[in-house]
């Protein structure tokens, strides 16, 4: 039975701070001797300083200040997480790695394994670049350069700017594996206006279609700008974003001529699958199913791949590995086997457009199991899911796993699930559907677009044509 939204959302709001406050009490002091930040403030990054409470322990995050890591340290890392935590180790939607099922009693030995293992954690603003920055033939510059100036920069202000947990800054130069679906407060972006010429783009908020640009700069314009854009955020307080900075006075300041190449969005290339790097080099993608591997898996993966003559593994934005130092032969023997450890290995697996958090058992928030439900849809709904569109299964209002829009988000509520239609899990959902109702309607819906798709459409384009209306008359059928 559907049932109406008045006060639902306020409800979820409610059961959610319940749940935590149930968290805090339980594990607050402990977590206190680990870091003075707190550790469910809205908008702060878990980390190994300041690891967050979730449904199953303390969660950390790490991005670390290399590339990537050899199979000597993704190994180490994998053993650190099963003998502090539960095991699981997730790669983000940004290309993160999270370890779960810690308790503050054991993440002073976490720290010293990590440290050991001479994996350093990178603090500070966020800089991400594309991941195979540095080894792609195709990249218009070198990415890693800049990052590094910026980041040395930065750590040169004196005072230091109070800047947002969250806030993000992407340099892209381009290549196979760009980061143009990536969000960001702000954002470099290479194009190329001759020969042997690089011009940068700048922008604001959004990805690279929707970003604000606000001036086309030389290289090394380009820092001086960035930081001064540290510096307006900073003025305008720590929970400032990308977005609430003024463009119009920015562009006229910027007085840019031609900020028009930031909308041209280059061809997707899903990070799964075998990427050549020219001289024989290569990348192997992988994801782990639904962005979760448990360390005792990748034990055995990572044996395989050493064995192969792998040699570097990096994490990779939409929660994928890319493993580096195979041979062509060696590669495609590697993922083959990979699929026996929990990796999906192709770029057209159905499951690769499924957008899943941690879900209940795992998170304090969400509502229900949101892995399951995945497993469920990919039997359920083979005609929604032909790679033109993102499902999202969030397991409460927050978004975790894809904090932009999808053409369909499924959010957990106390008394079942909100519909989003073409945004994010913190919209308005279209409709409401039971606790008990999740496969029937999202049967309806897959029903919808096989009666309905004409030859040569895509279920995105199939439906967009009959709108939200035919929609939810599907879901409330169901």
């Amino acid at each position: 039975m559907s049932f109406g939204k008045d006060g639902l959302m306020a409800m979820a709001d409610r059961q959610i701070m319940e749940e935590h406050d149930i968290s805090l009490r339980g594990d607050v002091a402990a977590v206190a001797c680990v870091s003075n930040v707190p550790s469910m403030t809205r908008g702060a990054c878990p980390s190994l300083s300041a690891p967050m409470i979730t449904g199953d322990g303390l969660l950390v995050r790490l991005r670390p200040t290399t590339p990537g890591l050899t199979i000597g340290q993704f190994r180490a890392l994998a053993q650190a997480a099963e003998r502090h935590g539960n095991g699981l180790i997730e790669i983000t939607a940004r290309g993160n790695l999270q370890l779960r099922g810690m308790t503050a009693e054991n993440m002073a030995g976490l720290a010293e394994d990590i440290a050991h293992a001479d994996i350093i954690p990178e603090t500070g603003v966020t800089i991400e670049v594309p991941p195979l920055s540095g080894l792609d033939p195709l990249e218009i510059a070198d990415a890693r350069e800049l990052a590094a100036l910026l980041r040395e920069q930065i750590a040169a202000l004196d005072p230091q700017p109070e800047l947002a947990p969250k806030l993000a800054i992407i340099i892209d130069a381009g290549g196979r594996l760009n980061l143009d679906a990536i969000t960001a407060d702000i954002r470099l972006r290479a194009a190329r206006i001759a020969e042997n010429s690089t011009m940068w783009v700048l922008a604001i908020g959004g990805t690279a279609q929707t970003a604000k640009a606000l001036a086309s700069l030389s290289t090394g314009q380009s820092i001086p700008a960035i930081i001064e854009l540290l510096k307006a955020l900073a003025l305008l307080g720590p929970r400032a974003r990308g977005r609430d900075l003024d463009v119009a006075s920015l562009r006229k300041q910027y007085q840019s001529p031609d900020v028009s190449a930031l909308s041209m969005a280059d061809q997707y290339v899903s990070p799964t699958g075998i990427h050549p790097l020219g001289s024989d080099r290569l990348a192997l993608g992988l994801r782990p199913s639904f962005g979760q591997i448990h360390a005792r898996d990748l034990l055995r993966f990572l044996a395989v791949a050493e064995d192969a003559g792998a040699s570097e593994i990096r994490a990779a934005p939409e929660h994928a590995i890319l493993v580096l130092g195979l041979d062509a032969k060696a590669a495609k023997a590697v993922q083959l086997a990979a699929a026996n450890y929990g990796f999906r290995t192709r770029p057209d697996d159905p499951s690769n457009h499924l957008e899943v958090c941690a879900g209940a058992g795992a998170c304090a928030s969400a509502f229900y199991p949101t892995k399951a439900a995945a497993a469920d849809l990919l039997e359920l709904v083979p005609e929604l899911l032909d790679g033109s569109l993102t499902i999202h299964l969030s397991g409460c209002r927050k978004g975790c796993a894809h904090p932009g829009n999808s053409a369909l988000t499924i959010v957990g509520a106390p008394m079942g699930y909100g519909v989003v239609v073409n945004g994010s899990a913190s919209s308005e959902p279209v409709a409401y559907i039971g606790k008990e109702e999740l496969k029937s309607a999202l049967a309806e819906m897959n029903r919808l677009v096989r009666n309905n798709k004409v030859a040569g459409e895509s279920t995105k384009e199939c439906l967009t044509r009959l709108g939200t209306d035919a929609i939810v008359t599907a879901l409330r059928q169901g």
